[in-house]
């Protein structure tokens, strides 16, 4: 299990909010915190990996349990 040091829940929010909540709390964080993501749109199976890769932040990890998509990035 990833440990984590911020956490935002994107449950509910169609594509683009999670992602615009996303880019707003990254900022707020330090290089290398952890932040967990839950969301429940599919379309962040797509955009939050691109997201991380334009940025240069590590996706930790990314799960699926149910209907709530699960992702652990790290501040670059």
């Amino acid at each position: 299990m990833t440990e984590w040091n911020h956490e935002l829940d994107a449950q509910g929010l169609m594509c683009p909010e999670p992602v615009m909540m996303l880019h707003k709390k990254v900022r707020e964080m330090e290089s290398g915190d952890v932040l967990k993501v839950v969301a429940t749109d599919p379309s962040t199976t797509r955009d939050i990996p691109k997201f991380c890769n334009f940025l240069k932040h590590e996706l930790v990890e990314q799960s699926q349990e149910d209907s709530l998509y699960i992702y652990f990035i790290r501040k670059g």
